[in-house]
């Protein structure tokens, strides 16, 4: 007995710095940890991009590229040849830090990544709370396994303030609550032959009229990666803009089954699809799976391609906007064929640049800079869908696919052949500026 209360206290004391130790050790590099996490966060945001009124395809880009950032800031400091893109990013000046040597850098991204998908999309429809809610549970259950609650519950609350700083950040960019906001009335359009018209009596005011003038992660990237302006229009049948017409009659009046399958494969429509930055995501997703990404590769991934969709979009709304370009189906109508209907709905906004162009060329820069140039890879994104031909579809590389994703508007009689190439080498040039950023110290 008289040795028991000696026992009792070795015990306690080794118990006590155990714990100490769990607490102030080295902390597990992002490395270290599976990118799983990030993969299921990022496809469960499809879902929510895919259910929640008012997420068309600019919306949705930006809703990405704030959820990228924010998964990689939140585990950036586990990742010590990597750095931070406070003072690279517009007006991006400062965010949380770290205030202690032990964190779980899981837990800060999961804490981090639910807030996102809390924060970005409040009108979300309720069925999708629980399978957030089961998501973010499970993996602190198993992060606990790994650390203790105290380094959890510090990695849980820096992940969340990480979350709300970015979202401080994102209020003041032009696109916030944009999914309340994409028909915002009449604006003061050109209007005369040439200029668009609304192509649906169910939208006659066009889609985000202002989000060219929104902030970009990229400073100027917007100046920097405008194309040079559409042939002028003309209705003579050898100019070159009755030509480009003439082009999408044609192809569209004689598709064949291929054409047709691309064109309804790369639509993404809102309501039906994760939209088309939503496949890009996708894409993504299903390379991380298969290389087995780490945290930290699948973090820098989905930082660079939502930052680079993002951009893309502003610099394209940007184009559209000043160009106001006539829809194909318009100048087709009164010019060629009166009675000529396009295979895809054409959408409520002018024409030139093609964002389907300028986000998958942007797209296939950014992934093949981190995966090569010469990537073949199966894309899986539609197989479950029942709606369109959703079998899965195999590529060279990824500008093969922006290649595909891109002309699939010529085959849907949605763009002329200018909107779509040069909207391409719009989008590259905005993956080239965002490839050009300092991910790495």
């Amino acid at each position: 007995m008289k040795y028991l209360k000696p026992l009792l206290l070795c015990i306690g004391l080794l118990f006590f710095f155990q714990c100490q130790k769990d607490d102030s050790g080295p902390t597990k590099s992002t490395q270290s940890i599976s990118g799983k996490l990030a993969i299921d966060y990022m496809e469960l945001l499809r879902d929510y991009t895919k259910l929640t009124p008012g997420f068309s395809p600019p919306v949705a880009a930006r809703a990405f590229g704030y959820a990228g950032l924010t998964l990689y800031e939140a585990v950036v400091h586990g990742m010590p040849e990597y750095q931070s893109m406070v003072g690279q990013l517009n007006e991006l000046n400062e965010l949380p830090m770290p205030v202690a040597d032990t964190y779980h850098w899981g837990q800060v991204a999961n804490a981090a990544m639910a807030e996102v998908a809390r924060l970005y999309y409040p009108s979300a429809p309720p069925s999708l709370k629980p399978r957030l809610v089961l998501m973010e549970a499970s993996y602190k259950t198993d992060f606990l396994n790994e650390t203790n609650e105290s380094v959890l519950e510090r990695s849980t609350l820096y992940g969340q303030q990480l979350a709300n700083a970015i979202f401080e950040y994102s209020k003041n960019d032009g696109g916030h609550e944009g999914f309340n906001k994409n028909f915002p009335g009449f604006p003061n359009l050109p209007v005369g032959p040439g200029y668009w018209v609304s192509t649906s009596a169910a939208n006659p005011t066009p889609l985000q009229p202002y989000w060219g003038n929104n902030r970009t992660f990229v400073k100027d990237i917007t100046i920097h990666t405008q194309p040079v302006k559409p042939p002028d229009y003309s209705t003579e049948k050898t100019s070159p803009f009755y030509i480009q017409a003439l082009e999408v009659y044609n192809v569209t009046k004689n598709l064949d089954q291929e054409q047709a399958i691309i064109a309804k494969y790369w639509s993404d429509d809102p309501g039906n699809a994760g939209t088309p930055p939503g496949h890009s995501i996708s894409i993504a997703s299903q390379v991380l799976g298969l290389e087995n990404a780490d945290l930290a590769v699948a973090a820098e991934t989905y930082a660079k391609l939502g930052i680079a969709i993002s951009d893309a979009f502003v610099s394209c709304w940007k184009c559209k906007y000043t160009f106001n370009l006539v829809r194909p189906v318009t100048y087709i109508n009164k010019n060629i064929d009166a009675n000529w209907t396009t295979l895809l709905a054409t959408p409520p906004f002018p024409e030139y640049t093609s964002g389907h162009s300028v986000q998958s060329g942007a797209t296939a820069r950014v992934l093949s800079v981190i995966f090569g140039t010469n990537y073949a890879f199966v894309d899986h994104t539609h197989e479950r869908r029942t709606d369109i031909p959703g079998a899965p579809r195999s590529f060279r590389s990824f500008d093969h696919a922006a290649q595909e994703a891109a002309i699939s508007r010529l085959y849907g009689g949605i763009h002329f052949r200018d909107a779509i190439d040069l909207g391409v080498l719009q989008g590259n040039k905005v993956g080239d500026a965002v490839n050009a950023l300092a991910f790495k110290k």
